[in-house]
């Protein structure tokens, strides 16, 4: 692919020119998974130019990225932030349920989002639980840290209703408009665990045309009836179904786990998958067979889960841990595996496509590290870059007691051979 050129610019009025050169940054000397040593200028929030090494000239800030792999910034499309930071939770120094007070939710909301985004995540899609005792103050909590966070990360509320048919759906029902309303940018909930998992997702997916957002289901997709009357339904609708974690088409006798594939392929429907672990949507662990939904051509696209809740009380949410994992446990090419947290979680998310070339948007990741398998090895430095400014920065330094003089100092980093940019 040959260097992008600067891209015109929009406005040519000084007012417009004097605001992007404050706003300028220049990504110097990364390089790209194709092997090229490249110079990136970012201005406001798109890449301007992408150059060979020392080929643009900067006129604002500049990082050097010598030694880093650039990347398109991963998404998530599939956290908790209500329920986030939960396990540890106690109440009066004794062992207990979390709080549930607004303000505790925001904060741990706000806190999940900042862990997530320094692990490399500038977008979000949360999964928040609306009804029961709670009602809609999660969810408020949750809209309320995606305000707070407004420049860092982009937040997306998914309400969750739990019971949506019958006498006792039909607060549900209200609850659920209530919430698109209020804020919630795409409608989902458990059907799996509705008397009636059919009619649930048929009034989610009405709901959802009303208003014109997309869906995103919670199901453990363990029936092949079931899941075939949902990937029928899915199949009209114009603003996108994602469903997941799917973890039971692994347990499907492969015949059948392979009809279901080409049904939700025939569907448009993507799966989103957990390889870090359950969610407190799933009541059985495992992952969906992604290397079986790739070859019949639905798109796979990977999330985190649960982040140290009770349902996962290690979860790191980390986008380059879900990518290791579906490299090493479910033989992904390193490639697809990080198209699966970066291209096809923003794909799921409705989000527009990044590519590290003139005129895409600027949400980056910068990795120590030379090549994709290095990187999804051993991701600890990482530099992420959120609507054109760094927005999160993780410097890890690794180093060696001297075998020699066996002093208690730690001199050496890394390799002795390293080169610049090299070593921890």
């Amino acid at each position: 692919m040959p260097d992008s050129r600067p891209r015109p610019p929009d406005d040519h009025t000084a007012d417009a020119s004097n605001s992007r050169e404050s706003t300028a940054l220049t990504l110097r000397g990364a390089r790209l998974t194709d092997g090229r040593i490249v110079d990136v200028r970012l201005g406001g929030s798109r890449i301007e130019a992408v150059g060979t090494a020392g080929s643009l000239s900067a006129s604002g800030a500049r990082i050097d990225l010598r030694g880093h792999l650039l990347l398109p910034a991963p998404a998530e499309p599939h956290a908790h932030s209500d329920t986030a930071l939960t396990a540890d939770a106690t109440v009066t120094g004794a062992p207990g349920p979390a709080s549930q007070l607004p303000e505790d939710v925001q904060r741990r909301a706000t806190e999940a989002a900042l862990l997530q985004l320094g692990h490399g995540a500038t977008a979000l899609r949360s999964h928040v639980r609306i009804g029961d005792v709670q009602g809609l103050a999660a969810l408020e909590a949750v809209l309320q840290a995606r305000r707070s966070l407004r420049g860092l990360a982009d937040l997306t509320a998914v309400a969750v209703p739990r019971l949506l048919t019958g006498i006792a759906g039909a607060d549900g029902l209200a609850m659920l408009r209530d919430a698109v309303k209020m804020g919630a940018g795409a409608v989902g909930g458990c059907p799996d665990l509705d008397p009636d998992p059919t009619g649930y997702a048929e009034a989610v997916l009405e709901i959802a045309a009303e208003h014109g957002c997309p869906v995103d289901l919670h199901t453990d997709s363990d029936d092949p009836a079931r899941l075939a009357r949902l990937a029928t339904m899915a199949g009209g609708v114009r603003q996108g179904v994602a469903i997941g974690p799917c973890a039971g088409l692994s347990r499907l006798p492969g015949e059948a786990a392979g009809r279901a594939a080409d049904q939700l392929a025939a569907s448009g429907v993507t799966v989103i998958c957990l390889p870090q672990g359950g969610c407190c949507g799933a009541e059985r662990r495992g992952t969906a067979p992604v290397r079986l939904l790739r070859a019949a051509g639905v798109r796979v696209a990977a999330g985190s889960g649960a982040l140290r809740d009770l349902a996962n009380p290690v979860g790191r949410g980390d986008p380059l841990e879900a990518a290791f994992l579906l490299a090493s446990q479910s033989g992904l090419s390193a490639e697809h595996a990080y198209e699966a947290v970066s291209a096809e979680a923003r794909r799921a998310m409705g989000l527009p496509e990044v590519r590290i070339e003139a005129g895409f948007p600027a949400e980056l990741l910068a990795v120590r590290g030379e090549q994709l398998t290095g990187v999804l090895s051993l991701a600890y430095s990482r530099i992420v870059v959120h609507r054109g400014r760094v927005v999160a920065r993780t410097s890890a330094v690794r180093e060696y007691c001297d075998s020699e003089t066996g002093g208690a100092g730690l001199p050496r980093q890394g390799r002795p051979d390293s080169g610049p940019g090299g070593g921890a």
